[in-house]
């Protein structure tokens, strides 16, 4: 009875435990998550002025136990996520169970290779939380549509590029004729490359046509270039129109088994593996 009751009250704490670290919907999972997203900026922070010579230099000592003292925040942080969830290896191999880690191991990694210390930038992958903070689930749904749109329209969006990478070929051959090595069209290779740059509208100026028929050219392709960037926009859009619009997705409920999370709004049990969610 009493192993019951102990194992009963362990599960409870991490069932609660779970819910203030993984989900947002209670009053200490934002707060916890909130507190999350200030250390990850202020490390962030710490990063960048480490960056500065004159500033490590004066403060190095400040900023190396600061980044210390967050770095051990966050491998408890790393530890709590693994232990209250009932299989971790769905955490540790997850997206954000990845960037947990490759935000943790680089300073004790500094001990043993040096400059390593430069990769805790990757920290700023972790603000992706804020999207629990926040609410914005749904636009994650709608992300989810933007990708099956692309799937859908990659066919499409492969012959269109074919056809920019031929049309590409054309322009540079001509430009390379009618231009010529003076006017530092030297090879096709390097026109092909004056074509790009103008398609896409982008125009860094390195290369440019001299003569009035080169001129004529480049105006007909920089107009070119806003239809062309236009056609897989519209390719991508009608396949987004065809995609179901009807996630309605507020939450941040988070499976303790599977971690799967999106579910829909007051769900009880896991869209994925069917575990009673932690939904009040």
């Amino acid at each position: 009875m009493k192993k019951q009751q102990t194992k009963h009250k362990i599960t409870d704490w991490k069932s609660k435990l779970h819910e203030i670290i993984y989900e947002a919907d209670s009053k200490e999972g934002k707060l916890f998550d909130i507190v999350l997203i200030i250390t990850i900026v202020i490390s962030i922070i710490l990063v960048m002025l480490e960056s500065v010579e004159s500033i490590d230099k004066k403060y190095h000592n400040f900023l190396n136990i600061s980044e210390w003292i967050i770095t051990i925040l966050f491998t408890i942080e790393y530890i709590l996520r693994i232990v209250t969830i009932k299989k971790p290896k769905t955490y540790i191999f997850s997206f954000y169970g990845i960037i947990d880690l490759l935000a943790t191991i680089p300073k004790y990694l500094s001990f043993f290779f040096v400059g390593s210390h430069a990769f805790i930038a990757l920290r700023a992958l972790r603000l992706l939380r804020v999207f629990r903070i926040l609410k914005l689930a749904r636009y994650l749904g709608a992300s989810k549509n933007l990708l099956t749109a692309l799937k859908a329209s990659r066919i499409k969006i492969f012959v269109f590029l074919f056809s920019v990478i031929v049309l590409t070929i054309i322009l540079g051959t001509v430009m390379y004729i009618v231009e010529g090595p003076q006017n530092g069209f030297t090879s096709i290779p390097r026109s092909m490359y004056w074509a790009i740059v103008t398609l896409t509208t982008v125009g860094y100026g390195d290369i440019a046509p001299h003569t009035p028929l080169g001129q004529l050219i480049a105006s007909m392709v920089m107009v070119l270039g806003y239809g062309i960037i236009a056609v897989p926009t519209g390719i991508v859009t009608s396949e987004m129109t065809k995609a179901d619009q009807n996630n309605a997705l507020n939450n941040t409920q988070h499976c303790s088994n599977c971690s799967a999370d999106i579910h829909v709004d007051n769900a009880t049990f896991c869209h994925k593996c069917g575990n009673k969610l932690n939904y009040d």
